[in-house]
């Protein structure tokens, strides 16, 4: 499917639905990491794909590798998903910067919850983005004003604890589709992993 034909699948499902498009502030050119959150219901995945489509990103996403068995590999494969397998997550990053590589509207949507039901955030998003180096762009939706797109886009310092509280001041008054299942935009260690991470960029 076609960039085209996808602008105009996305723009006759935001004419129709009940949800409004809120378009991008500032709008940023060149790969990206958009977070999809606060990840609270199957739905999320239907607007993260309109806010995308209708920006005219070539959107990918991460999928575990079961999702593309049979007659379901193609159609997940076309909605940009990428395989993963979850025993060998050291070759995620390498496999995104190469699809990033020369690809100016590449984007690759995360759900940082991983689950529905979770006390708080991966850490998979950040390591991604980090070592990939893509910026995040704040991709959101808020049931409380039935609005979804496209927050600010911000570089990862490297430093967890301060990225991760700019992003938690964003998603403060994002409700989510089910509020009672929107997850705190926290990761488990936010001081350990920035430990990690200049260790990692240091060796």
């Amino acid at each position: 499917m076609g960039v085209w034909v996808r602008r105009q699948v996305a723009r006759i499902f935001w004419l129709f639905s009940r949800w409004r498009l809120v378009p991008e502030a500032n709008p940023h050119h060149g790969p990206r990491l958009m977070l999809g959150a606060p990840h609270t219901s199957n739905f999320d995945f239907v607007l993260m794909l309109a806010i995308a489509w209708r920006a005219g990103l070539k959107v990918r996403w991460l999928g575990k590798q079961e999702l593309f068995k049979g007659i379901a590999g193609p159609i997940m494969r076309g909605l940009g998903g990428i395989p993963v397998d979850r025993s060998r997550p050291e070759g995620i990053v390498g496999e995104v910067v190469a699809l990033a590589k020369g690809d100016a509207e590449f984007a690759l949507v995360v759900t940082p919850e991983g689950t529905r039901s979770g006390s708080s955030w991966r850490s998979g998003f950040y390591r991604i983005a980090y070592r990939a180096g893509l910026p995040v762009t704040m991709g959101f939706a808020d049931g409380a004003t039935r609005s979804a797109g496209l927050g600010p886009t911000i570089g990862l310092t490297g430093d967890v604890e301060a990225d991760m509280s700019t992003i938690r001041e964003f998603y403060a008054d994002k409700t989510g589709v089910k509020p009672e299942l929107r997850t705190e935009p926290r990761l488990q260690d936010e001081a350990r992993l920035t430990a990690y991470l200049r260790e990692s960029r240091n060796n």
